[in-house]
């Protein structure tokens, strides 16, 4: 046996042994384990060989023996969506009724930020992770995952193991978007996404635009689906509103990918004069509270932000507790019709 070989017990192998037999400090194979930021490559491959030769688990229930924080962190991609406050609310409520402490990161849709703010996280000894709209892969959440418990909203990844999800069902509701477009008359139906070269597949943009092809098809406009992508959220738009406004072929109704999208559109339909719904119906998602105002009176699908908080929690919570068999569930949405439709 390998063990017996360099001279150790038969025990379960700790980290300590792996940085003997690495020979370096406990502090780098921390690293290496946690894929920090600045590792060099020299490092990861000889921590890495002495894990394989040991045969080396990172234990979870060591890090719990350590002492519970109660404190968990919560990672956001950006504040500016008022889809996320509510959503925060929730979490919040939760955490609160478990006697729980939240500490908020923004990670700005970078993974670079994203992943060293996780590592802070595990750092400064948070007992779980909430990420909101992660950016970075699934694979790289089941990495940290493997380290501390993870719970992730707005990440559609349903056949993770070593984390939950917790989700909108994005399919199911633009599904529902588009059909109660079509149940007001509308045929000529487009949707609005935007580039995701640089995002992952397991983005709600995906899921969503695959209801909306899907619904399409089901009801016998297939010919007439397009989907317009604009510039990512984060970068201005102005421009391509007043573009897609003037268009020639400009679609009699719009299906929104986010409310991000739905109530820059509706304001850019007043500037040009357009009559929403006499000219062009609108139908947004996230029913934000911005949405739901008299002057706005915005269609949207309405995703339950406060149940997906506290069920992300209740999710968390028990991971915390032990619990290792993942978990992924969806909400179901739900249609809000106003004036836009």
């Amino acid at each position: 046996m390998e063990k017996q070989k360099l001279g150790m017990s038969t025990d379960r192998v700790t980290i300590r042994h792996v940085a003997e037999h690495a020979g370096v400090s406990v502090a780098a194979v921390s690293k290496v384990l946690r894929n920090a930021y600045g590792v060099s490559e020299a490092l990861r491959k000889k921590v890495e060989h002495s894990i394989d030769l040991l045969k080396y688990r990172p234990s979870m229930a060591a890090r719990a023996m350590r002492g519970r924080t109660h404190t968990v962190g919560i990672l956001v991609v950006e504040l500016t969506n008022p889809f996320v406050p509510v959503l925060l609310e929730g979490i919040d409520a939760g955490l609160a009724e478990a006697n729980y402490k939240a500490m908020v990161g923004v990670g700005r849709a970078a993974s670079k930020l994203e992943t060293s703010m996780i590592e802070s996280m595990i750092d400064n000894r948070m007992d779980g992770l909430i990420l909101i709209g992660p950016q970075m892969s699934g694979s790289v959440i089941a990495d940290y995952a493997s380290q501390i418990p993870i719970v992730a909203i707005a990440h559609h990844e349903a056949h993770a193991s070593l984390y939950d999800t917790v989700n909108s069902d994005d399919f199911l509701g633009a599904q529902s978007a588009v059909e109660a477009l079509a149940a007001r008359g509308y045929r000529d139906i487009a949707m609005l996404g935007y580039d995701r070269s640089d995002s992952p597949t397991s983005v709600v943009a995906v899921a969503r635009e695959a209801g909306y092809e899907a619904a399409m098809a089901r009801l016998g406009l297939g010919d007439k689906a397009r989907i317009i992508r604009f510039p990512h959220p984060s970068e201005p738009r102005h421009r391509d509103f007043a573009t897609l406004l003037a268009a020639s072929d400009r679609p009699r109704a719009i299906f929104c990918w986010s409310d991000l999208d739905a109530i820059p559109l509706l304001a850019a339909c007043h500037e040009a004069g357009i009559n929403v719904p006499g000219e062009l119906a609108v139908i947004g998602y996230d029913d934000c509270s911005v949405a739901k105002l008299p002057a706005v009176s915005l269609s949207s699908i309405n995703q339950s932000p406060q149940e997906l908080g506290l069920r992300a929690c209740d999710l968390l919570l028990s991971r915390i507790e032990g619990r290792d068999v993942a978990q992924h569930i969806l909400v179901p949405p739900e249609v809000v019709l106003r004036r836009s439709v």
